[in-house]
């Protein structure tokens, strides 16, 4: 089981706490656990961004003026 701890928020827009406070409730789920969950998905996507690969970028496409892209980047960059 996980420990608990007792917390005081501040400055947290009252607009956003409500909705917030509301789709808890629509959940079934008490604040603490809402905002347990809030906390855990936010620390889990900033700790995903950090470990990106070079694999999860996707082409882009430049369009057909693009044909020769690679080409006049390597003679601007190498010379050749």
């Amino acid at each position: 089981m996980m420990e608990l701890a007792n917390i005081t928020l501040r400055n947290v827009d009252e607009a956003a706490f409500r909705k917030f406070k509301v789709r808890a409730v629509d959940e079934g789920i008490t604040l603490g656990r809402a905002v347990t969950q809030a906390l855990l998905e936010w620390a889990n996507k900033q700790e995903r961004k950090q470990k990106r690969s070079l694999l999860e970028f996707k082409p882009v496409r430049f369009g057909l003026e693009s044909k020769n892209l690679s080409k006049d980047v390597d003679r601007i960059v190498y010379g050749v």
